[in-house]
């Protein structure tokens, strides 16, 4: 080969190199926040998939713990801060962010083939306003009672479709053994409005208590609220983990996953992750409604977490772009490709539960859509209240004040102060927050 034509070749290359840096330098990175739970993280391990169909998008990950992204997220849109293109938020924040002006809305620039009318009611109807949707449904839930079915069989028990608190704490009792690490019960203790305020408002319900009566007094000196939080106390002092004040969902999952609960109530999210490779205990699960007190309301909730763009995003193209992957059919049919049908994001799309493969592969898919589709959030307790939401109050108050009340519960837990007086102080600091606020 001549010198020349291996110079000219050279340069070429030079400058095919220099392009391909050029595009990629060119390429718009979008920021995106979200939670630690498993199926963010596998969401995470499919970003090649994203970027491979998408070159001129670059993504960066910021992954934290449930009650830090909820900070920090809610720092950045009410600052209008930009640090991020896409949070993951969830069926509270969304009605409140989106009338504030703070969301963009997803009705048009979405992918062609994204498909809205095929969204979960129950889900989509939280996260729209006006008849504008405000945030695509990543996975929805409601919670369930999860169990162990040889201990429940040893304990010479069997457990109902629909069951009952007693029977629950019954069960819970009659399985709990110290000796060989294996608690009745595990349920959310660590302080937080998404965490144990979550699983203690749904709970609430089916006692008949309520935050707020219709004038927007705070009920925390009501015998119904009385008696949840002491049935709570008891039961998890009886048949409980230890330490059980600083457990929240991915704790528990853990505890579960390594045989050490013979029932979780928690979200029906869970169920693939209990019966998934990473559990001790997959073939032995079963599944039930949340308890109920024969009241009405059950102790379940619901919830969406969802992907949403703030307005303060200067790439709500690139934003809309990732949104549309992330939440699609497609999505779901590549996370079934790769890991199964049983792992993919459940409870927010009516294709998905007339799906035989998926139907097939999920025993948990009936009990999951029965939960979602019987939470009703415009009726959740048994007397009238002046809010919507199951396991939250739709105000922009309430995160605050849950995360005050939240910290008295799990002290009580932690026995550092009994349910009386945990309860005294939920009502004072309610009424204080709620009489600032002018209600």
């Amino acid at each position: 080969m001549s010198i020349k034509k291996t110079l000219l070749m050279t340069v070429v290359g030079l400058g095919f190199s220099a392009g391909i840096a050029a595009a990629e330098s060119h390429a718009t990175t979008i920021t995106i926040a979200t939670v630690n739970n498993g199926d963010m993280i596998r969401m995470q391990g499919l970003t090649d998939e994203f970027t491979a169909a998408n070159p001129g998008i670059s993504v960066e990950w910021v992954t934290l713990e449930e009650n830090v992204l909820r900070q920090n997220v809610t720092t950045d849109i009410s600052t209008g801060g930009g640090a991020y293109d896409v949070m993951t938020i969830g069926t509270y924040e969304v009605p409140i962010w989106g009338k504030n002006g703070w969301l963009v809305p997803l009705d048009s620039g979405m992918a062609d083939d994204w498909d809205a009318a095929d969204l979960l009611p129950a889900i989509s109807g939280g996260l729209t306003i006006d008849g504008k949707l405000y945030a695509a449904p990543f996975y929805g839930e409601s919670s369930m009672v999860m169990y162990r079915t040889d201990l429940m069989e040893k304990a010479g028990l069997e457990m109902p479709d629909a069951p009952t608190w007693t029977f629950i704490r019954e069960a819970a009792a009659a399985m709990t053994d110290r000796d060989n690490e294996i608690n009745g019960i595990c349920a959310r203790g660590k302080a937080g409005w998404g965490e144990n305020m979550a699983f203690l408002t749904a709970m609430s319900n089916s006692f008949g208590a309520r935050w707020f009566d219709e004038e927007w007094n705070a009920q925390f000196d009501t015998q119904p609220w009385a008696d949840t939080l002491n049935f709570y106390l008891e039961m998890m002092k009886e048949s409980g983990p230890n330490g059980a004040a600083n457990n929240g969902f991915n704790e528990n999952l853990t505890l579960f996953q390594q045989g050490k609960c013979g029932m979780w109530i928690d979200a029906t999210v869970a169920a693939s992750f209990v019966t998934g490779a990473d559990s001790t205990v997959a073939d032995k699960v079963g599944f039930a409604l949340a308890p109920d007190n024969g009241l009405g309301p059950r102790g379940n909730w619901l919830w969406a977490w969802s992907l949403a763009i703030p307005t303060s995003s200067e790439k709500q193209d690139a934003a809309k772009t990732f949104v549309s992957w992330a939440t699609s059919k497609g999505y779901t049919e590549l996370v079934a490709g790769n890991e199964g049908w049983a792992n993919v994001p459940p409870g927010t799309r009516t294709s998905l539960y007339e799906n035989q493969e998926y139907l097939d592969a999920a025993p948990f898919a009936a009990m999951t859509l029965q939960s979602i589709n019987s939470a009703d959030p415009t009726n959740p307790t048994v007397d009238p209240v002046p809010y919507t939401g199951v396991q939250f109050v739709a105000i922009p108050e309430f995160a605050g004040i849950a995360t005050q009340v939240g910290q008295q519960f799990s002290d009580a837990l932690a026995g550092n102060q009994t349910a009386e007086q945990a309860l005294e102080n939920a009502q004072e600091l309610t009424v204080e927050e709620m009489e600032a606020a002018g209600y």
